[in-house]
């Protein structure tokens, strides 16, 4: 398992997205209101907007561009449209810290 961290829950803005890049991967990651953190690629299947730019509600980001609303759990858009993003298990450790686990990438078809 290989384990990063991103920075520290304290610098995380609550329901704004933050990139981090890890070589060439992009990643959009989120603090919902609960505290918890979401991670996932940070390009919407229809035009590649920058879903860290995006609008959070509950535990969904609407892409920037065209409002598709992607769930940010399991990286499914959401009905009408179609399709899905990567997604990349994160949490808070007991630190503070927000750790990416990089070894188990999660990805949903549609």
């Amino acid at each position: 398992m290989n384990e990063v961290i991103v920075g520290h829950i304290s610098e995380f803005p609550e329901r704004r997205g933050r990139v981090f890049r890890l070589g060439e991967l992009e990643l959009a990651l989120f603090k919902l209101s609960d505290g918890e953190v979401k991670a996932v690629e940070n390009s919407c299947p229809h035009k590649q907007g920058k879903l860290s730019e995006g609008i959070v509600c509950d535990h969904h980001v609407y892409c920037p561009l065209h409002d598709w609303k992607i769930d940010l759990q399991d990286g499914v858009v959401q009905s009408p449209d179609e399709g899905c993003v990567t997604t990349f298990p994160a949490h808070v450790d007991a630190s503070g810290n927000v750790v990416l686990v990089m070894s188990e990438v999660h990805s949903k078809v549609s």
